[in-house]
């Protein structure tokens, strides 16, 4: 499937019968290769969107985003004429601030809210940490992604990959190191919230604060591992994600 460039969102699987879509934000470093076999996992009658992060993939030779609003107003551009018809939000790690501030962009514009918001191993806006990983040279950065997760070290072990990947994740933690929220925004919106219980990053603690983010329900779901619990669960988190949709996912029209 063939994208035009500049586009924020991959579509690999249209349905003829969209009952509902999920708008997928990949993590640091990410793209949206990672999402790929989710269209499969979560039934006929959600459709998945990825957003693609400019500087990866088949958007290589784009400039990357180096500011959180920036890329959150870009996918919120491409979401809105979903909008007409019931949508989700999904992201983790950094994904999970984008989700985040793509429903509150969305909503300040006048548009409906998304169904659901899914929140994977991020922490709610009021825990949000500085950091300086972005200026650490590469061998400080791959240090850091091997504390997040053990497995990173099979990535890092080839060099000519590592070249490539590096830069897009040092880019990835300024974009989110240098986040800075604005005034809370309180959506009309169910909240489940996804936690690795060996995450180091996000305390159970942090994760039931995004209660604080939603005038409706928030439920606290874990998962056995680290921060990136969601490869190696990932049939038990888009089986949570199609069983949280699939009973409002009536078949609609597709958007024009």
């Amino acid at each position: 499937m063939t994208e035009p460039a500049g586009r924020w969102l991959r579509c690999y699987q249209p349905r003829q019968a969209v009952g509902c879509r999920l708008i997928c934000l990949p993590h640091a470093g990410g793209s949206a290769s990672a999402y790929r076999a989710w269209p499969a996992l979560v039934g006929e009658r959600i459709e998945v969107h990825i957003a693609q992060y400019p500087g990866r993939e088949d958007r290589y030779a784009e400039p990357h985003v180096h500011d959180l609003p920036t890329a959150a107003a870009r996918i919120a551009d491409e979401v809105a004429p979903l909008t007409r018809g019931r949508y989700a939000l999904f992201g983790h790690s950094m994904g999970g601030a984008i989700a985040y501030e793509v429903a509150v962009m969305l909503l300040q514009r006048g548009l409906p809210p998304p169904v659901h918001l899914f929140v994977s191993g991020r922490e709610p806006p009021v825990h949000h940490r500085d950091g300086t990983v972005h200026s650490l040279d590469d061998e400080g950065i791959a240090a850091e992604l091997i504390r997040l997760s053990p497995s990173n070290k099979e990535l890092l072990a080839e060099p000519e990959l590592a070249a490539l990947v590096l830069p897009i994740i040092r880019s990835d933690y300024r974009l989110i190191e240098s986040y800075r929220p604005g005034a809370d925004v309180v959506l009309p919106v169910r909240i489940t919230v996804l936690a690795g219980i060996d995450d180091g990053e996000l305390s159970l603690v942090e994760a039931r604060d995004w209660s604080r983010y939603t005038d409706r329900e928030m439920r606290l779901r874990t998962f056995p591992g680290d921060h990136f619990f969601l490869n190696e669960h990932r049939r038990a988190v888009t089986g949570l994600i199609a069983e949280t949709l699939s009973p409002i996912a009536d078949p609609l029209p597709p958007a024009p």
